[in-house]
């Protein structure tokens, strides 16, 4: 299943490339996020030049995981297709039986499945390929357990984006 459900994104990101050759900037994006704790689907949209909503669906071990976030966008190092990012937001869903991996080495050991719920923030860079409708981005997510803690976290992330 999750197999498939890849297949099916990363062909529907190769379809949207026809859509939009020559772009600079984007208003919405689609795409998808590997790394950190969840792998999934992304979506952002720009409330004007400078800020956006992000909104993440994280498939993980037994579980989903549902994350909005606010982000500021600045460019970076003159280079305009280069984007400094920053902001903040939440989570909200659950993971099954197992155990869970915390940055500083603490594995916690689930032996029924738990609610997930928690602030999170994000900080990255995002690259916007000149000629073409695609974003990749890099970015670190620190986070804040607090159904199953309290507790402070920190992901990474890798995220491939189609805009139109």
């Amino acid at each position: 299943m999750k197999n498939t459900t890849y297949t099916l994104l990363i062909a529907a990101t190769f379809l949207f490339i026809g859509l939009r050759s020559n772009a600079q900037d984007y208003k919405m994006a689609a795409g998808l996020k590997f790394g950190g704790y969840e792998n999934g689907i992304s979506g952002k949209y720009f409330m004007d030049n400078k800020t956006a909503i992000e909104g993440l669906l994280g498939f993980r071990n037994s579980g989903l995981v549902v994350t909005g976030l606010y982000e500021i966008h600045r460019e970076a190092f003159g280079v305009p297709a280069l984007k400094f990012y920053y902001g903040f937001g939440g989570h909200i869903g659950s993971v099954g039986q197992g155990t869970y991996r915390t940055f500083n080495g603490n594995d916690r050991i689930y032996t029924k499945p738990q609610l997930l719920l928690g602030g999170d923030g994000v900080i990255g860079l995002e690259y916007i390929i000149p000629e073409s409708p695609i974003a990749v981005s890099l970015d670190l997510n620190p986070r804040v357990e607090l159904a199953t803690g309290p507790y402070f976290d920190l992901g990474t992330g890798i995220r491939y984006k189609v805009y139109f």
